[in-house]
């Protein structure tokens, strides 16, 4: 779990999510080409297609965020607090640059890319 946390791709889908998704719809053999790409079979095909952007939005919409977004979101808004104490408590700026470093990254893996 700590490593799925630590992973630089962030994954903005849990892989239950799609399963089922493709379960009621009548794709097969879901995989994951590489994080937040996933592909299968639509119903009557023989060869593999992605998921739909469109499909994928709409899960995400329905879902929310995943475990791991959660768990970067908390950690910016603790990180920001502390930072806050500490800048407040030192009366130095930097602990507030740092903790503005850090979220910075995190909002920006955050962010969705559209494939």
């Amino acid at each position: 779990m700590l490593n799925r946390l630590i992973d630089p791709n962030m994954r903005h889908y849990d892989d239950v999510w799609i399963e089922e998704w493709c379960s009621e719809n009548g794709w097969t053999d879901l995989f994951i080409e590489r994080c937040n790409n996933y592909w299968a079979f639509p119903p009557g095909a023989v060869m593999p297609e992605p998921i739909p952007q469109k499909v994928l939005r709409f899960i995400k919409s329905e879902k929310g965020q995943t475990i791991e977004e959660r768990f970067w979101s908390v950690t910016a808004i603790v990180t920001t607090m502390l930072a806050a104490g500490i800048t407040y408590w030192l009366k130095c700026p930097i602990p507030m640059v740092a903790a503005f470093a850090f979220n910075a990254v995190t909002v920006a893996q955050l962010e969705m890319e559209d494939a």
